[in-house]
């Protein structure tokens, strides 16, 4: 099922509070994904933070590239958290987003890795290479 685009992606207009919510009280890795990965200069394209799609909230979304990055913390290592974003992950892919999914010990301790997995994924999606 592909989202329509036109109105929003379909979002749950409940969850607007929430995401700006989240958006106030970022984590460090959340913060740091942000300020040293997604700008428009490093990416070309301009990333939302906590940003409602469908019955979701998306950690970051890039709109024009359907792209969706999670950054999880240590709560995610839980199984029945990790079978929820499984779960979660799919009814996003099948509305026709890409989802990636990084820790976030990955995003602190490894900043380079995760640009460059970030940068491919984008070339793939998008119209050429990112500058990460």
């Amino acid at each position: 099922m592909k989202v329509d685009r036109s109105i929003n992606f379909g979002y749950n207009k409940g969850l607007r509070k929430f995401a700006n919510k989240n958006r106030n009280s970022a984590t460090k890795a959340e913060a740091c994904l942000w300020k040293y990965a997604l700008s428009k200069k490093k990416t070309g394209y301009t990333f939302k933070r906590q940003r409602p799609v469908l019955n979701y909230i998306a950690g970051f979304m890039c709109q024009e590239l359907s792209l969706i990055i999670e950054v999880d913390g240590s709560s995610h290592d839980d199984l029945i958290v990790r079978m929820n974003d499984l779960n979660r992950q799919m009814r996003l892919e099948n509305a026709g987003f890409t989802v990636i999914r990084f820790s976030n010990e990955d995003v602190l301790k490894n900043m380079d890795e995760v640009r460059r997995v970030i940068s491919q994924v984008i070339t793939k999606l998008g119209r050429g290479s990112s500058s990460l």
